[in-house]
């Protein structure tokens, strides 16, 4: 059984819309924060924000595989990040096709404007992302159950083929969503997540742990990043 999510209640800020587009707020020009702040107002009446989310049982964890009623995730991230799961938690989210579709029409009349509202949708479905997490974590804490690591397909460590597996579980139809052939989810701007909930959780990764640019990186999670 899964549950839909249809109400969200969140502002997007200018910092929001920079972050969104891989800019440094505090290294932006002013132009660049002006032109982030003047398509927040637009960037919300395109918005179109759903997700779905269910709860599974696990069944079995062995070597790189995890199995949970209705089928398995494998990859040497879902190894570290699910291991001592007892159930799952898999979410699909997205803020709808509307902004895409503005993004491309702008894109040819002012292409900077069209980057910072591309931008602000990223920023939105992970407020989105965001939402859902946090009536799971809720859920969690209701049943005195711990929560481990958010993690997804197409993180190293975890094909993106297995986004299939993920839409086997959840019918992405019912909130506008599809797979492609080549597991791009439509719209472009959804994302997915598993997180695995129990008593036993492994609590010393984090999702910067699995990736090959961690020791470069700007936005790690040690260094306050989101």
């Amino acid at each position: 059984m899964y549950k839909v999510v249809s109400e969200f209640d969140f502002q997007l800020t200018t910092e929001d819309v920079l972050k969104g587009q891989g800019i440094d707020p505090g290294r932006a020009s002013g132009r660049l924060k002006e032109t982030a702040a003047s398509v927040i107002e637009e960037t919300h009446s395109l918005l179109k924000p759903a997700a779905l989310y269910t709860v599974v049982n696990v069944t079995e964890f062995e070597h790189k595989r995890i199995s949970f009623e209705g089928g398995y995730f494998e990859g040497s991230l879902v190894a570290r990040a699910l291991a001592g799961a007892d159930h799952l938690y898999i979410a699909l989210c997205t803020i709808g096709e509307a902004l895409e579709k503005r993004v491309e029409k702008m894109m040819r009349e002012d292409p900077v404007k069209a980057l910072a509202l591309d931008g602000a949708g990223i920023a939105a479905v992970r407020k989105v992302s965001i939402t859902v997490e946090d009536i799971i974590s809720a859920e969690a804490c209701n049943l005195k159950l711990d929560l481990g690591m958010r993690a997804q397909p197409g993180q190293e460590g975890w094909p993106i083929e297995q986004q299939r597996k993920v839409f086997e579980v959840l019918p992405g139809d019912v909130i506008g969503m599809r797979l492609t052939e080549s597991c791009l989810m439509i719209p472009r701007k959804s994302v997915s997540f598993v997180i695995p909930r129990g008593n036993k959780l492994n609590d010393s990764v984090s999702p910067c742990d699995f990736c090959s640019k961690r020791n470069r990186c700007d936005w790690r999670k040690d260094k306050q990043a989101v």
